[in-house]
């Protein structure tokens, strides 16, 4: 189990705001985006239909198509379906995710967390990515955040249908790795209390992170780390706001977040450091991540985050950061 044996590097590349997210992005500079991170080394590209509803994986696959398929490791989503009959994409129900990707194409999204649904995603996905196999499957958003009350009965329909077709898909060869790909702790822990299937990951994204770290460094960290499961950090800077940006959760950021992030880039200038920096290493310093994988809608962001990888961040910051509580005591920081 665990994936980190044939990923590329800790750092990929998350294709969220090539859907869409929060504005409408030529093509162009989406197509020069994703070549910045082929040039600059990056060779793990993560994706989801729900980005813009099919559009980022359009627009991954365009790119990749130009480079050898055994060069760089691909990883979907399944549990949402894109169909040919069109809605507006302003009116979905997100649950506390509203108004992503209201940019996006307007083909009409249905949720399947069946084995059918995951067959017929996997296929999708396939024809959108213009390629011929996937080394990596998330289940996507069968958590709180999306389903409510309700996640638990979404988990069940998932544990029975989608998680049995992965495994069977892993076990057979056709892909390397199966997991969640979530934005909540809780479905994690659950999948670890199974019996089977078993999964090799999982992508947490936001929960590993400067802002929010605590539930998953007591609780779900440890647990994968007994079960061989590794973790692929998503949305290292918090939606944003850790890089400049103003969202928080991918919404506007309260008022306390923003005040605990002027904290942070206070302390962060006073050592000499960029706050990207800071947030990015953090992520990647716990032994169960196997990788973090920011999303980027601008060449000039991937120039960033690659060196927010390789900048020196001194001791004396991260003994600051557990000084002023910014961080648990017991949450571990790169040494070198």
């Amino acid at each position: 189990m665990g994936i980190r044996s044939f990923l590329p590097g800790p750092l990929g590349f998350g294709t969220a705001p090539l859907g869409n997210m929060y504005r409408a992005i030529p093509d162009d500079e989406a197509a020069a985006t994703v070549e910045a991170a082929w040039d600059r080394g990056t060779r793990y590209f993560d994706t989801a239909p729900f980005y813009g509803a099919g559009l980022a994986e359009i627009r991954l696959g365009e790119i990749l198509a130009a480079h050898p398929r055994d060069e760089y490791v691909l990883s979907t989503k399944v549990g949402r379906l894109i169909l040919d009959e069109t809605e507006d994409p302003s009116a979905r129900d997100l649950g506390e995710k509203g108004g992503l990707f209201e940019h996006g194409r307007p083909n009409k999204i249905v949720y399947d967390y069946s084995a059918d649904g995951a067959r017929r995603s996997i296929a999708d996905s396939l024809e959108r990515l213009n390629t011929d196999r996937l080394d990596i499957v998330w289940v996507h958003d069968v958590s709180p955040d999306f389903w409510g009350d309700e996640w638990l009965a979404a988990f069940d329909l998932a544990r029975t249908g989608a998680f049995r077709v992965l495994q069977k898909l892993r076990d057979e060869g056709v892909i390397k790795g199966w997991g969640l790909g979530v934005n909540r702790v809780e479905p994690c822990e659950l999948t670890l209390d199974l019996d089977e299937p078993k999964p090799d990951a999982f992508l947490l994204a936001g929960r590993y992170t400067l802002l929010d770290h605590e539930r998953a460094l007591q609780r779900l960290f440890p647990a994968a780390a007994k079960q061989g499961v590794d973790i692929v950090v998503g949305g290292p800077y918090s939606s944003g706001i850790l890089a400049g940006g103003a969202h928080f959760e991918y919404q506007k950021a309260p008022a306390d977040i923003v005040a605990k992030v002027e904290r942070l880039k206070s302390l962060a200038e006073q050592y000499g450091i960029t706050i990207k920096a800071a947030a990015l290493q953090f992520s990647l310093a716990n032994p169960v991540t196997a990788a973090a994988i920011p999303g980027a809608s601008r060449p000039s962001r991937v120039a960033e985050d690659v060196a927010a990888l390789g900048e020196k961040v001194p001791a004396a910051f991260w003994a600051a950061l557990r000084e002023e509580k910014l961080i648990a005591p017991d949450a571990p920081v790169p040494t070198g």
